[in-house]
């Protein structure tokens, strides 16, 4: 019998386990508590954002205010801590740095709210001293707890935006991170989350949304008239019989102003003296799109400015004894103590003229519209002038100019300079002119030394005065002469809309310097960011003090007026008669 052999399978090798990982917490993409020297950067701009500023403003916006500058403070706190913690390498041991976090939250969740709460109480008596400084009742209502809340939410929200922004920006470096260079992939996750930050908050947050609901609410409004506004009577104005303008093309600024003129009825019975239905001619924003088309995108503003002078020929204004080109604000609003103490002063022999170039709020013309509002109110300028010169100099009416808030602005940006302005007109009245207007900022830049710059003295008062309360600073300086033509600015050392710029953020302005104004609490001061916030918000409440303060300027237009351009034979005491009479009346709009 042979040898019989099986052949065996070889030995399987089993390959060894996997070592397991180390156990450890994942990367965390969203930081789980808040950063606590953050936290106390934000309380502290908290309670920075409860010093007063320009005029009172009520509890809500105080928790606007804190809101954000309380987000602006926590951004500030965690870099300057993210920042700390990169450079300094040194760290105290485990156990120590658990004990110093447990006790300084501790520190800060026991201290934090006392403090808050009785910086609000103390910031309500700050409110209500400077109420009895602009002349408001001292009663107020600061509601504590509401003011905390309000402002804990509104920086909450900004905080969780950021945030998600970061968690997007750190998602998209690490998809970027499978196909390109980690530092590649850094940069192009940062540029490109920059990117769509932009676009978004400025064309979808902001163009598509604020200007267009904006856009949407103005355009109705636009459509309407105020009510007990009817159609005028008289054919002297735009929208009356023989118009060349329709009724219903005047926009609703247009109607209200044109249908408001008074008659020489009304000034007859105030003046006692024969009177003239004043001339007032408006040409709304609407009208252009009708005209036709130009090579360049200035036609539709030369077009109007060509209807305004054949409404002004149509009307006789330039047999008028004045002649006033007015520029309007953002609306197209024209004040309307402006336009009847001028036309009281003159017994209505007077023509007024004004073209629209947007019908948005005054805030978002500014930042969609504020060339518009020079480039039309320029070739009005031009248009009005150039027909001036046609006629005999003996002639021709007084031509003056006139302005408010953005109106002012339109005004100045036609002359861009005090000298071109005085030279092209016979004088000026301008009130609230804001920060970024260019023959206001030269006034304010070139005064003279020694005077603030809430009262800028330019030139020794020669053409160009400024009067926050007229009877009085439009006779500084007394010893000075005061030669024709005059300019005039009213300006209140409160007003927000004046002194509103970006450069609060970072630089302490002028305006704040000893001496204050008349109507500026000496408890104001300047905070980085802080400060801008406050007059950003104070500018929504300007309207909420009585003149002379904020942006109120009620019936000194007046004195204004008489100073600049007064009819013959007018006396102190027909200013004060007519002072009292624009102040004691409705406004009509």
């Amino acid at each position: 019998m042979g040898d019989r052999r099986v052949a065996c399978p070889p030995p399987r090798v089993t390959a060894p386990p996997p070592r397991p990982r180390a156990a450890g917490p994942p990367p965390r993409v969203v930081r789980r508590r808040t950063d606590l020297t953050a936290l106390c950067a934000a309380t502290a701009f908290f309670w920075l954002s409860l010093t007063p500023s320009l005029v009172p403003r009520p509890w809500v916006l105080q928790g606007v205010v804190g809101g954000i500058t309380a987000a602006v403070g926590y951004a500030a706190g965690a870099t300057v801590s993210g920042l700390v913690r990169a450079v300094v390498p040194w760290r105290p041991r485990a156990e120590a740095r658990r004990a110093l976090r447990v006790r300084a939250r501790q520190a800060y969740w026991l201290l934090s709210p006392a403090l808050t709460g009785w910086l609000i109480a103390e910031s309500a008596q700050m409110q209500r001293r400077l109420r009895r400084l602009q002349g408001l009742p001292p009663s107020l209502t600061w509601h504590t707890v509401m003011i905390a809340l309000f402002a804990v939410a509104l920086c909450a929200l900004l905080l969780l935006a950021a945030r998600l922004v970061r968690l997007g920006a750190r998602w998209l470096i690490r998809a970027l991170g499978g196909w390109l260079p980690r530092p590649v992939a850094v940069g192009a996750g940062l540029a490109l989350t920059a990117v769509v930050v932009t676009v978004g908050l400025r064309d979808v947050v902001f163009d598509r949304g604020v200007v267009d609901a904006a856009d949407r609410i103005a355009a109705a409004t636009d459509r309407g008239t105020k009510d007990g506004i009817t159609r005028p009577a008289s054919p002297y104005v735009s929208g009356g019989p023989g118009s060349l303008v329709r009724w219903q093309d005047l926009g609703y600024q247009g109607r209200n102003f044109t249908g408001t003129a008074p008659t020489r009825r009304s000034i007859t019975a105030f003046t006692g003296r024969p009177a003239k239905d004043p001339v007032r001619v408006y040409v709304s924003s609407r009208l252009p799109r009708a005209f036709a088309g130009g090579a360049d995108e200035d036609a539709p503003f030369r077009a109007q400015a060509r209807l305004a002078v054949r409404e002004l020929e149509r009307t006789g204004a330039f047999t008028r004894e004045v002649l006033a080109v007015a520029g309007t604000t953002g609306s197209g609003w024209i004040d309307s103590n402006v336009a009847q103490s001028l036309e009281y002063l003159h017994g209505g022999d007077t023509a007024i003229v004004a073209v629209q170039y947007s019908y948005l709020p005054s805030w978002v013309s500014f930042l969609v519209d504020k060339e518009k509002a020079g480039k039309a109110t320029r070739a009005l300028v031009d248009a009005v002038r150039a027909r001036l010169d046609a006629l005999p100099p003996g002639d021709r009416p007084k031509l003056v100019v006139t302005g408010e808030s953005l109106g002012a602005y339109a005004v100045e940006a036609s002359y861009g300079s005090v000298e071109a302005l005085l030279a092209g007109t016979d004088g000026g009245l301008l009130l609230g002119t804001p920060h970024f207007s260019p023959v206001a900022r030269q006034v304010r830049e070139e005064r003279d030394a020694g005077s603030p710059v809430w009262r800028p003295q330019y030139r020794g008062g020669l053409h160009v005065r400024v009067a926050q309360f007229p009877a009085v600073d439009l006779r500084r300086p007394a010893a000075g002469p005061w030669a024709r033509p005059r300019l005039v600015y009213l300006q209140n050392a409160s007003d927000p809309i004046v002194w509103w710029s970006p450069d609060l953020l970072f630089e302490r302005p002028e305006w704040m310097d000893e001496p204050l104004g008349p109507d500026v609490t000496p408890e104001i001061n300047w905070f980085p960011v802080v400060a801008f916030w406050q007059t950003t918000v104070d500018m929504a409440v300007s309207y909420g003090v009585q003149a002379p303060h904020g942006h109120r300027y009620g019936p000194a237009a007046v004195d204004g007026w008489a100073a600049v351009v007064p009819p013959g034979g007018w006396t102190e005491q027909d200013t004060r008669r007519l002072r009292a009479y624009i102040a004691g009346r409705k406004a009509p709009y």
